[in-house]
């Protein structure tokens, strides 16, 4: 491995918080694209994945500010941070929350598809290096299954918070 470990370990977080999202994306919207299912919340839910993102991004940022915890000073973000394009482009995430970035469905699948290639990039290498290729796909492939998992738990806790806020509506309109 021709990197540092520091810059290994960031490359597995950034893995592990967005590259599953390309994935879940493509589900929830054939799911909620199928004609027989309209008018559900899965399909409304669908409009809602830049939010289950910037939650992932915001979950990301409490990470990167736990690992930098208690010295928050610019010195300490140089010395701690291997990778800052990356992280930068990972923090960047958090955008989605605001109305402009949340519109726009496909920005949110553009914006992971660069971790997503770097998973890609992870394995092809990982892979060509040495013998020890199925040690290194099953660990990938384990922190691929813990992206998706993330990815699904934020997209049900936004399913979760559409339908309480939609029962609370049909509520107050009685």
């Amino acid at each position: 491995m021709n990197s540092s470990f520091f810059e290994y370990i960031q490359q597995i977080e950034l893995m592990a918080f967005f590259s599953g999202y390309p994935l879940v994306y493509a589900v929830i919207l054939s799911i909620a694209g199928n004609r027989q299912i309209k008018n559900n919340i899965i399909s409304r839910a669908a409009l809602f994945m830049p939010v289950a993102y910037a939650l992932v991004g915001t979950l990301y940022l409490g990470l990167q500010l736990k690992n930098l915890y208690p010295d928050y000073s610019f010195e300490n973000i140089k010395n701690t941070i291997q990778l800052p394009i990356l992280v930068t482009w990972g923090l960047l995430s958090v955008f989605f929350w605001l109305p402009a970035f949340f519109k726009k469905r496909s920005l949110s699948l553009i914006h992971s598809l660069v971790i997503f290639l770097l998973l890609i990039r992870y394995l092809l290498v990982q892979l060509s290096a040495d013998a020890a290729g199925k040690e290194i796909l099953r660990n990938a492939m384990k922190i691929y299954t813990i992206s998706i998992l993330i990815n699904l738990g934020a997209i049900i806790l936004v399913i979760l918070f559409l339908a309480l806020f939609t029962q609370s509506n049909k509520h107050l309109e009685r």
